[in-house]
């Protein structure tokens, strides 16, 4: 088994993120720092610490889904001590950890797990699953700048996908507006909507494919059923 793949199954992170921990030398295989790609290795006789911690595949997965308010990273650390995501899920044994992420002042549904193959299948970019949001932005936004939204906006050396906006309210001097993506560029639909002259005022994802955040209130968390953890892996 990959070295890469053993730390995913521990549940310390997803595989692309276990690959950076080898990178950074915070992997020891029997006691030996191992930063090399590709690196094999025996569950069953070998010996794997991260960050000083021997680590085991876990048996039992989580899945949980959480309404993140603002203000929380979903960062596992972090160097300026704001509130982690993690921090609102209590009674739980097992290391988990965020699939993808929300910005720190977003709020909304954000999946969590120690699945590390389900992780690393729903943050591949060649999985095109939808995420959706409410936003609140500055200003009127026109039909000609919803065109441009949806056709892609080059965010500074890289041009969006494809994606949707549907105009939902209009106020005094703001709207509300629908977004559809299925990217996750770092702060994608604020750059997205500041290129377009409507800078965002609130932003809350309320759906990752067919899995809705519903009545779950902000802070709050549950596990995922058995048909919605089904429905992810047949994505």
């Amino acid at each position: 088994m990959r070295l890469q793949k053993y730390i995913a199954l521990a549940g310390i992170a997803s595989r692309r993120k276990a690959e950076e921990y080898i990178k950074q030398g915070k992997v020891k295989v029997n006691g030996k720092i191992v930063t090399e790609m590709g690196v094999k290795i025996d569950p069953d006789k070998d010996e794997v610490y991260f960050n000083g911690k021997k680590v085991f595949i876990q048996d039992k997965k989580i899945y949980i889904m959480l309404n993140k308010p603002e203000g929380y990273v979903t960062t596992l650390s972090d160097e300026f001590n704001r509130p982690k995501v993690i921090d609102l899920i209590s009674g739980i044994d097992e290391r988990i950890y965020p699939i993808g992420r929300l910005d720190y002042n977003t709020s909304g549904l954000l999946l969590l797990t120690n699945d590390g193959d389900l992780t690393n299948k729903l943050t591949h970019p060649k999985n095109h699953i939808d995420k959706i949001y409410i936003a609140k932005i500055k200003g009127i936004i026109t039909a000609e700048k919803m065109k441009k939204f949806c056709s892609g906006i080059n965010i500074g050396g890289y041009i969006t996908a494809p994606a949707n906006i549907k105009l939902i309210e209009k106020y005094k001097k703001n709207c509300l507006v629908k977004i559809i993506i299925h990217e996750g560029k770092n702060r994608q639909i604020r750059r997205m909507m500041d290129i377009l002259g409507h800078p965002v005022i609130t932003l809350k994802r309320i759906a990752i494919g067919k899995l809705s955040l519903g009545n779950l209130k902000k802070g709050s968390w549950r596990y995922l059923s058995e048909k919605e953890v089904n429905y992810l892996k047949s994505i």
